[in-house]
């Protein structure tokens, strides 16, 4: 939908996985890019066994990290932090038609 409404490449990936394998290329690659990063902030988290952290802060640490990059190379980022995932990715979609 991006790509066609917009007569632009696009990618979509679901992190953190794509910290390591698109958000290389981006991160290293040509500065052509416009980036919007969706990250969700939820009251169920899950502690890690022998670490001082969540999986939630875990998370938000590399999208954070991941969204610092970016902009230092240059590349513009926006980061939108959903706190009701359900109600309003369904606003996020109706939004970019």
């Amino acid at each position: 939908m991006v790509a066609a409404d917009s007569g632009r490449p696009a990618t979509f990936g679901w992190g953190p996985r794509f910290l390591h394998s698109t958000g290389q290329y981006h991160k290293g690659g040509p500065a052509t890019g416009v980036f919007l990063q969706i990250t969700e902030r939820t009251e169920v988290d899950v502690q890690i066994p022998g670490r001082p952290f969540t999986f939630g802060q875990l998370i938000a640490a590399q999208a954070a990290g991941d969204a610092s990059v970016l902009a230092a190379h240059g590349r513009p980022v926006v980061t939108l932090t959903l706190t009701d995932p359900q109600a309003e990715v369904l606003s996020l979609f109706e939004a970019a038609q």
